[in-house]
């Protein structure tokens, strides 16, 4: 039995699946994963809930297992997000030093951050998070903390994901009502980075993608820091209906098609080749040409590398990927898939593995995982910093409180 102030919960709410990950951190502040629960996932659509109770059933189970695996009691869990209106951008504050001995002073800082976390977003949308890039003092750049040195104008650089409240509050509530606390609700685009990428990787410069059922997510880091950051609403899913529509077959045969034969290449070899398909009663149903299967799905795979290429590039950011692409969900299982994204992206492509973290070896290296850790690994860095600066995170459950249902 684990101790219950050690023990961090990721729970993922996924268009495919729902999956609860449990994390206990130890007293040299390592992770160990020691518990997953999931379940196929009923009542999502895109990556956003469409029916609350059976999403709520759906979150039960996986946690119950996830509990039983552990032999701990989940109380609490950090709640990974998706959706297509989640969006991602740069923005800059700016702060004059007026001390008359233009020194940079912690109010200074705090003021900049102020004026950076500062932005106009529509009425129904929030802020999910608000993440520092890189202080200026006086047009310097790549300052990491300013507080000391002589300027007269302080700025600084920051990410911003925002998204719809009552859509990702559709979320909150579902966990609330298996009586369990969110303690921050989190893009699922950043927790696979987390999850995936080392230190030196982030400094490097790359891109992570994460293949999901109804959304692929994507993030970008360079110098260290997330630079650029995306959703769009086409995952696994839409590659099933591609299929189901382009073969003529009903949905359920599409995925069973999709998983036990599909891939993002058309070698030569499956020219001319069928796969015939029977009816439950052994009754010739339908014809498959397996080349044309290919292709229905490379074709959709390519797209939707192309559209992230094309975001990515006009952020100008394409030539700063110097470690590469990483692909990881679901999605990242198909055959041939970093093969065609390194078509597209020119330029190294390899499956997301977790690092730097301990336990359930065959759950770590499962690419559909890579969020559901990456949650945990969040959570331990924000008690890491409890511990730290007790003061400051007192009584701090979400960077966006409005989030969280009053109880």
């Amino acid at each position: 039995m684990f101790e219950s102030s050690n023990i961090i919960c990721g729970l993922e709410v996924g268009t495919s699946k729902v999956c609860a990950v449990v994390g206990d951190v130890n007293a040299e502040s390592a992770l160990n994963i020691v518990g997953v629960g999931q379940c196929k996932s009923r009542g999502v659509r895109k990556g956003e809930i469409v029916d609350a109770g059976m999403v709520e059933e759906d979150i039960r189970q996986a946690v119950a297992e996830a509990e039983q695996m552990a032999d701990v009691e989940i109380r609490s869990v950090f709640l990974g997000v998706t959706g297509g209106h989640i969006r991602g951008f740069n923005n800059r504050g700016v702060h004059p030093v007026v001390s008359s001995d233009r020194e940079i002073s912690r109010d200074d800082v705090n003021d900049v951050v102020k004026n950076a976390k500062a932005i106009n977003l529509p009425a129904e949308n929030t802020v999910l998070h608000a993440i520092r890039q890189h202080f200026y003092v006086d047009g310097h750049e790549g300052v990491k903390d300013p507080e000391g040195l002589l300027g007269a104008r302080l700025e600084l650089d920051m990410h911003v994901i925002h998204g719809n409240l009552n859509r990702m509050q559709n979320a909150v509530r579902a966990v609330k009502g298996i009586q369990l606390d969110v303690e921050e609700v989190v893009f699922n685009g950043l927790a696979s980075s987390l999850s995936v990428l080392t230190g030196e990787q982030k400094e490097l410069g790359a891109l992570v993608i994460d293949i999901g059922g109804g959304t692929t997510d994507y993030v970008v880091y360079s110098d260290g820091v997330i630079k650029h950051s995306g959703v769009l609403a086409v995952g696994g899913d839409h590659l099933t209906n591609d299929l189901a529509f382009g073969l003529k077959v009903p949905q359920s045969r599409a995925e069973q098609l999709k998983l036990e034969h599909g891939g993002a290449s058309v070698a030569e070899s499956l020219k001319g080749q069928n796969l015939d398909i029977k009816s439950e009663l052994g009754l010739p149903l339908n014809t498959v040409n397996l080349e044309h299967l290919r292709r229905i799905m490379k074709l959709r795979l390519e797209e939707t590398f192309q559209l992230i290429a094309e975001d990515v590039g006009e952020a100008g950011l394409l030539d700063y990927l110097r470690a590469g692409v990483f692909i990881c969900g679901g999605g990242a299982r198909i055959r041939d898939v970093s093969q065609l994204a390194s078509e597209v992206f020119q330029m190294p492509v390899c499956l997301g593995r977790t690092n730097s973290i301990s336990g359930l070896k065959s759950t770590l290296d499962q690419p559909e995982f890579a969020a559901a850790i990456g949650l945990v690994k969040f959570g331990s860095f924000k008690a890491r910093k409890r511990e730290v600066r007790p003061g400051l995170f007192s009584g701090l459950k979400n960077v966006f409180g409005r989030l969280i249902p009053k109880t």
